[in-house]
């Protein structure tokens, strides 16, 4: 059974920084693209970020370029999203995704499993 699992979210201010993680298990990980995508209250999901099974390929947002910063460790089966200077608008539910087919491709949505979010809250 495919899990992904994600940690690390919470209650921060504007300005500071957080760092999400998300352990996948019953998948042999390092064959997977990982992707890192949201959704605000009243708004659609979106793509954050990407990161090639070998990592030598990432993908962003165009909004989030700078700010986040997505890697992985594949000898623990887990990928990263580094988010600093965050804002409140950075507020939403954070997910995680992994898909067999590349980054130009999980940047639209297309995955074949997901994680269940982790909520991130940006105070002014």
């Amino acid at each position: 059974q495919v899990q992904l699992v994600e940690s690390g979210g919470g209650l921060v201010q504007a300005g500071g920084s957080l760092r999400l993680s998300c352990a996948a298990s019953g998948l042999h990980f390092s064959s997977y693209t990982m992707g890192w995508f949201r959704q605000a209250p009243g708004k659609e999901r979106e793509f954050v970020a990407a990161i090639s099974w070998t990592d030598t390929d990432l993908y962003y947002e165009d909004s989030v370029k700078g700010q986040l910063t997505i890697s992985r460790d594949n000898a623990k089966n887990t990928v990263y999203l580094q988010m600093n200077s965050l804002k409140p608008e950075d507020t939403a539910v954070y997910s995680c995704a992994a898909a067999l087919w590349g980054g130009s491709r999980i940047r639209t949505g297309e995955a074949h499993y997901w994680g269940q979010g982790t909520q991130v809250t940006v105070s002014a």
